[in-house]
């Protein structure tokens, strides 16, 4: 079942169980895959890792803006955006753990033959093609960092 599909079938049962935030996240989700298929150029179809990257964006916008809502004293609307984000959630990837994440890039360092800070645009490009939507980009950056540096 394509994810188009399973979210159609996700908000039927949203809108049964009268649950309105996940319904309205699952048409925020909705909309997103609509407008990447009807997208100039497109072909009317996206890929598993489209939808992979539209997911992971709706993602970081949730948890930023429940982040903005939490520092200026807005709680309720930050917990509707966790809510959303939760929902969310379940239609991305699992996301490797920070130990995955680290055996992971210590495999590209040493594939891409990295001695130093100099070489990081190497790992990088590597990395996140090989960790798309396993884990966050900002992650990948801060520990590739690290590694080489050390």
């Amino acid at each position: 079942m394509s994810l188009k599909q399973q979210i159609d079938s996700d908000i039927k049962s949203a809108m049964l169980a009268k649950n309105k935030e996940e319904l309205t996240a699952l048409r925020s989700i909705k909309s997103l895959i609509l407008l990447a298929e009807t997208e100039k150029g497109g072909s009317g179809e996206i890929s598993q890792d489209v939808e992979n990257k539209l997911l992971m964006k709706a993602a970081k916008q949730r948890k930023e803006s429940a982040e903005i809502f939490q520092k200026e004293g807005r709680g309720e609307l930050g917990e509707k955006e966790l809510a959303e984000l939760e929902v969310i959630s379940r239609y991305l990837p699992k996301q490797l753990s920070q130990e995955e994440v680290v055996s992971e890039l210590k495999k590209i360092i040493e594939q891409v033959g990295a001695k130093g800070p100099q070489d990081m645009g190497k790992v990088m490009g590597t990395a996140t093609k090989q960790l798309a939507g396993k884990a966050d980009g900002k992650l990948i950056s801060e520990l590739v960092k690290k590694l080489l540096l050390s």
